[in-house]
């Protein structure tokens, strides 16, 4: 089962800092690609790819204006869509059901407001609590429950960077590509904070 984002109406100057941490967060815990609609950013699609090229990992940012047909063509393909509102099913409830399917998930999560057609075209309108909070918040909670927490294991391949987990400090490996038939060389960085 694969599993992208749509982030709803992106606004550039508002909320650069939100949906990028939504692209992040898909990202980490194991959703492929980010779909955003909204206002075209370049640079927060940039950003995002890369800090996949730094860490690792075949993650995927792209733009698409028209929300609405991308919805008809993942369900025309077989896919299913989520929809994270504060409005739908109990995420504890659903997610056994949803992580049955073995289909695509289109995850969909909100701008500033969501249109009825979501709600609509949704397979699953899933409530993370029936309180309002962020939809980074949303989406790892999901994720988490999606992937029963197997994700906090994923291993992102030919990145430059991977962290070392420690008790104290930051480790940081290094990894320099002169050319990508030469043999990586490991470099390890230590921070004591």
């Amino acid at each position: 089962m694969e599993v992208k984002v749509l982030r709803l109406d992106h606004r550039r100057v508002r909320d650069a800092r939100i949906t990028t941490h939504v692209c992040l967060t898909a990202r980490a815990l194991g959703a492929s690609g980010v779909f955003l609609s909204g206002d075209h950013d370049k640079k927060l699609m940039e950003n995002v790819q890369d800090v996949v090229k730094r860490w690792g990992g075949n993650f995927q940012v792209e733009y698409r204006k028209n929300w609405g047909n991308l919805l008809e063509e993942w369900k025309n393909k077989g896919g299913e869509i989520v929809h994270l509102t504060m409005y739908g099913e109990q995420v504890q409830d659903v997610t056994p059901q949803i992580r049955s399917s073995p289909r695509d998930k289109l995850v969909v999560v909100g701008g500033s407001r969501v249109p009825s057609k979501v709600y609509q075209e949704a397979d699953w309108n899933v409530s993370v609590t029936t309180q309002p909070h962020s939809e980074v918040s949303s989406l790892a909670i999901f994720l988490h429950m999606l992937y029963e927490g197997k994700e906090l294991n994923m291993e992102f391949e030919d990145g430059n960077m991977k962290v070392i987990p420690s008790a104290n400090g930051k480790n940081v490996v290094m990894n320099s590509k002169e050319d990508k038939n030469d043999s990586l060389d490991e470099k390890k960085i230590t921070r004591d904070e």
